[in-house]
């Protein structure tokens, strides 16, 4: 089970990158494209990374629209929800 230190940590993450992607998790949420199920899935994914650290330094430099690490986890969530097709 993860901690609530590391849930944490990815969830903000998870956040992060979705903005940085242009996606609005919360509005998503609010459309119905994005459950709740849905975003817990996407930070435990997260909690998997081995590059958390890289993708902090990242998030701390990359330009709005920056195509995501190839890393990531969520990439294919966050083009999803970025086309506006369900999660």
């Amino acid at each position: 089970m993860q901690s609530v230190r590391t849930l944490a940590r990815h969830a903000d993450l998870v956040d992060r990158m979705a903005t940085t992607q242009g996606v609005d998790l919360e509005e998503k949420m609010m459309a119905g494209l994005l459950s709740p199920g849905g975003l817990r899935d996407a930070v435990l994914a997260c909690t998997g990374c081995a590059h958390p650290g890289a993708c902090e330094r990242w998030l701390d430099s990359a330009r709005p629209g920056a195509p995501a690490p190839g890393y990531c986890r969520n990439v294919d969530l966050f083009a999803d929800l970025k086309a506006g097709r369900h999660a």
